[in-house]
């Protein structure tokens, strides 16, 4: 500070004519005496028992104090009263409120930047559990409150978080109790140099090593922790440091204050006689006199330096100093008018630092990560491995060079510190009830666990549960034996239908034929052979065409099927019909319109599947979810509305053609076709009735086999009671496939 001061007191750009002046208090680490000092700067060293204040502060800023918790007592005391107060080393987040310390600025970052690095340095190497010890003061108490906090944010467990006082050696002994038992290997040491040393004497006195402490900036380069013995304590330590900054000339003044100070006999005031006698017994050490490497780790010397500065640069644009015209003396000056000008400082020193302050008072956190290492002679170096900007981008802030770092004990291998070791492969976490979520057992894994690494969709573990095996696929192929046994009964439909429209044909000109319109008896033998053709498309691995093939093949093959039953029943129906008298209802029921009313029922389910298609078409699907260890290959029907309207409008033919069949039925006649139809349209009804619960309860490719069997057994029940009879008649009974036999009109019994 005094060589701050002289060196503005010189510059004649830096307040001109006017001279700086200074008081030096020495509070000795106490805050009582820092509570004299605060009240003695404010008063003025005249102001005694009895006078009365002035309201007028005989001082413009204070510099102080070191320790935060002192500082929070300065700056609460001088608050009141607008006096700044610039601290170059108190850290504690608390200070940053502006609303209980409006006057208070740091040329140092606040530790809420510190207390996250920690956090974020011990997940850097992995480690998931820690101790943590911090001193029982505003300093210690912020700063590890902000840690713990981003450890449990980054996943870090803490074993234990324990703190003490320097008054109190019985909490310290409790302290390095809970460490000596503890089985963390890295602790963190959110600690003042005090307590540190406090710390680091017991952990000596009763051997406690091999632990990675991370340290912070009040303690890490602390030379009074350099004695014969720490390293084997504090060897490999890491921690964050205040910057060093090389101040110009500074070096060289404190060594000649040194000199001058700690021998007088440097002091040329008598004769040189005189002189030579007072030297001579220093002769020894005079050698030494332009020594200053002990000087390299006098890191807060730029944090001084720095507020020293911006107390000046402020008093300068106060006096409206210029550098011809001098500054204005005659202006008067108020604490409080310093405390605005700080807020609107934006100077650089010549060490290159820029002097600002932020919205909370204090500067741009920046950090040097230091490791204690020992160099050859066995002299500890704190040895700079990488460093913390806040003033980047959040990718760019952190930098660490892991392989020059030196580990706890001089080690050369990163320890491990974890309150469980990982789950081999095959096993998952189990939480241990009471602890944190670190600490965990491995028990094996269980099919459904969500604990354990998930495979990906498609695939599942093994059976030893460490690796991920492709899941089966599956679907209903032409290869497997319900595959097989349904295309041969497929085909064999195809192959009955062929038979009976080939006796059909031959026999195309005999009554039992030509009764009741061939023509749909041969449109009908069509429309079976693509019912039965259909079910081969609902086998095989789905794809996109196909899923949309088979849905719109059944349902309009079924249509047309239904349409050409339809219509024969409405032919039984209106010829009875037509054989009252004066009766000439069947020029509206002719082939002509038969052929009509059949393309008119099948173009309206060509319509339904077209809007179905182009608005939600069925789809293949990987169902992954009904089965756990293997993928169910299957179509998704897209629209539920469009499927559920080709199966109504399916059924709501049949129910129409199974209500005239039924009206029809005892009509008298040798040969009433309208029984046959009947019984078949109560088998496809039952089949298609049973086939909705069958098909929604079964699992994977039985859903596709129970919707082929549906197909199947209403095919086959169209195909043997319509065309059974006949070809019974036409093979084994031809006596009675004559017109004079098929014309006699008998009563009919109902059924």
């Amino acid at each position: 500070m005094i060589f701050a001061i002289e060196e503005i007191n010189t510059n004649e750009s830096l307040l001109p004519n006017i001279s700086i002046g200074y008081i030096i208090y020495d509070t000795c680490g106490s805050r009582l005496s820092s509570m004299s000092a605060t009240l003695a700067l404010m008063n003025g060293q005249e102001f005694a028992a009895g006078d009365r204040c002035n309201g007028q502060s005989p001082i413009h800023a204070i510099i102080g104090e070191t320790e935060s918790s002192a500082t929070v007592i300065l700056s609460r005391t001088t608050g009141p009263f607008k006096i700044p107060v610039i601290s170059p080393s108190a850290t504690c987040e608390c200070l940053s409120n502006r609303k209980d310390y409006p006057s208070f600025f740091r040329t140092i970052a606040s530790d809420y930047h510190q207390s996250r690095a920690l956090a974020y340095i011990v997940k850097h190497f992995g480690w998931s559990w820690v101790g943590a010890v911090n001193s029982d003061n505003d300093y210690g108490n912020n700063g590890m409150a902000i840690f713990l906090k981003t450890a449990q944010e980054e996943g870090i467990c803490v074993e234990y978080s324990v703190k003490f006082h320097r008054t109190e050696p019985e909490k310290l002994q409790r302290v390095v109790e809970t460490v000596k038992r503890g089985t963390a290997k890295v602790i963190v040491a959110f600690l003042s140099q005090v307590e540190m040393g406090n710390l680091f004497d017991q952990l000596s006195v009763q051997n406690i090593t091999n632990l990675q402490i991370i340290g912070v900036e009040a303690w890490i380069t602390s030379e009074s922790l350099m004695i014969p013995n720490s390293f084997h304590v504090l060897g490999g330590s890491l921690g964050f440091a205040v910057r060093k900054t090389n101040i110009e000339g500074f070096a060289d003044y404190v060594t000649k204050t040194f000199w001058h100070t700690a021998f007088p006999c440097l002091q040329r005031e008598g004769n040189s006689s005189q002189y030579g006698l007072n030297c001579s017994s220093y002769q020894d050490l005079l050698v030494l006199k332009n020594y200053n490497e002990d000087l390299t780790e006098q890191r807060y010397s730029n944090n001084v330096y720095k507020a020293v500065y911006a107390i000046a640069y402020s008093l300068h644009s106060l006096l409206q100093c210029t550098k011809k015209g001098g500054c204005e003396k005659s202006l008067t000056i108020q604490p409080q008018q310093v405390v605005e000008a700080l807020k609107k400082i934006n100077s650089t020193l010549k060490t290159g630092d820029h002097v600002w302050f932020d919205s909370s008072g204090a500067v741009v956190a920046q950090y040097e990560v230091v490791n204690w290492q020992q160099d050859l002679n066995g002299s500890i170096q704190f040895k700079p491995v990488g460093y913390y900007d806040a003033s980047v981008p959040p990718d760019q802030q952190f930098v660490l060079n892991t392989e020059n770092i030196i580990w706890a004990g001089g080690q050369l291998e990163k320890p491990r510190s974890v309150c469980s070791e990982s789950c081999p492969t095959g096993t998952r976490k189990a939480a241990q009830k009471g602890r944190p979520v670190c600490c965990y057992d491995c028990i094996p894994c269980a099919a459904d666990s969500n604990n354990c690494k998930q495979c990906p969709g498609e695939y599942w573990s093994n059976a030893d549960k460490d690796k991920c095996v492709l899941k089966a696929i599956e679907f209903l192929s032409f290869t497997e034996n319900m595959g097989i046994v349904l295309v041969f009964f497929s085909l064999f439909g195809v192959g009955i239908t062929a038979l009976v429209a080939i006796l059909f044909y031959r026999k195309k000109d005999t009554p039992i034929v030509k009764a009741n319109n061939s023509e749909l008896s041969f449109l009908l033998l069509f429309s079976l052979t693509f019912c039965f053709l259909c079910s081969l498309t609902f086998i095989g691995r789905p794809t996109e065409w196909s899923c949309m093939l088979r849905h719109t093949a059944f349902g309009i093959t079924f249509v047309l099927c239904i349409s050409c039953v339809l219509g024969k029943t409405i032919v039984v129906l209106m010829a009875f019909k037509a054989t009252l008298p004066g009766s000439n209802v069947m020029k509206w029921f002719g082939p002509a319109q038969q052929r009509l009313n059949v393309l008119a029922f099948t173009l309206l389910q060509v319509l339904i599947c077209v809007l179905w298609l182009t608005i939600s078409p069925p789809f293949s699907y990987k169902n992954m979810t009904y089965y756990h260890e293997k993928i169910i290959l299957e179509c998704r029907l897209g629209s539920i509305i469009g499927f559920s309207a080709v199966l109504g409008y399916i059924g709501l033919l049949a129910v129409l053609c199974f209500i005239l069949a039924f009206l029809a039925r005892t009509l008298p006649d040798n040969f009433n076709e309208a029984k046959f139809i009947t019984f078949s349209m109560l088998i496809f009804c039952a089949v298609w009735i049973t086939f909705i619960p069958a098909y929604v309860s079964s699992p994977g490719k039985f859903t596709v086999a129970v919707e082929i069997f549906a197909i199947l057994a209403s095919s086959f029940g169209l195909l043997f009671c319509i065309f059974g009879p006949k070809c019974y008649i036409i093979l084994f009974k031809p006596e009675q496939n004559t017109k004079q036999h098929v014309m006699i009109k008998n009563p009919s019994k109902s059924f």
